[in-house]
């Protein structure tokens, strides 16, 4: 029996994901390939067309998924626009925009494009489930999974249990690329440390603070995720 394609392995860690601990109060966790309807089917749609192969890729990995990224579409840091715009794949009805989005697909085109970068690396989340919360007033907000020692006491198993699985696939060892420089990293470094998943670990200034803080700087952030890619070709 032959292995199984990348894209195979990736569909099936999605679609059989579920959050095992208990959540601390007023957490929710968000699971968009059992909570949206036709995620599945545009979420399989990208790895099909970009993963349906054996290629050895780098692992890029951000915190957990946002609403407005991969908690609407399945795809990490890909709102809808650029899933149409960049992709080729279009989800009806439903138009959301995220600022990561367009710093990520700014570094895929700086690259060379989407059929060079996808086939060079996978992007996930170090938690592969985003959480929200509800703030005073009924408005559900993003929440990291390192915005309360309660919650990361209760996702840690899932994280080592879900980076286990997907570094069965063939990924590449040597390096992993961490969007944050903060706590995202501290955390990762920690657990590398522990686990000796990869040789080295990369800290990159993630998409949003990029956006939000350093946005008229936009290219010298670009420039320094192509200049670590090249680093570790």
């Amino acid at each position: 029996m032959s292995k199984p394609t990348i894209d195979q392995q990736i569909i099936d860690f999605n679609c059989n994901l579920a959050f095992p601990g208990k959540l601390p109060p007023g957490i929710r966790v968000m699971n968009p390939f059992q909570e949206s309807p036709g995620i599945v089917e545009v979420m399989s749609a990208f790895y099909h067309k970009f993963y349906h192969d054996h290629h050895t890729r780098r692992l890029i990995v951000g915190i957990n998924p946002g609403r407005f990224g991969s908690g609407s579409t399945g795809v990490p840091f890909s709102d809808t626009t650029r899933l149409r715009e960049k992709c080729g794949i279009e989800i009806k009805g439903l138009k959301t925009y995220e600022p990561s989005s367009v710093f990520v697909y700014d570094v895929i085109d700086a690259y060379g494009g989407v059929k060079e970068f996808y086939k060079d690396f996978y992007i996930t989340s170090l938690c592969p489930l985003g959480f929200t919360a509800i703030k005073p007033g009924g408005k559900e907000v993003n929440y990291n999974y390192y915005d309360s020692p309660a919650l990361t006491k209760a996702a840690y198993g899932f994280i080592v249990d879900s980076l286990k699985e997907q570094l069965t696939w063939n990924i590449n060892k040597d390096v992993c690329y961490c969007m944050g420089t903060g706590k995202n990293a501290k955390f990762l470094q920690a657990l590398n440390a522990k686990e000796h998943f990869f040789k080295t670990i990369v800290p990159l200034e993630h998409p949003r603070f990029v956006m939000q803080y350093k946005s008229k700087s936009k290219a010298e952030y670009i420039n320094k995720y192509i200049t670590a890619f090249e680093e570790y070709r």
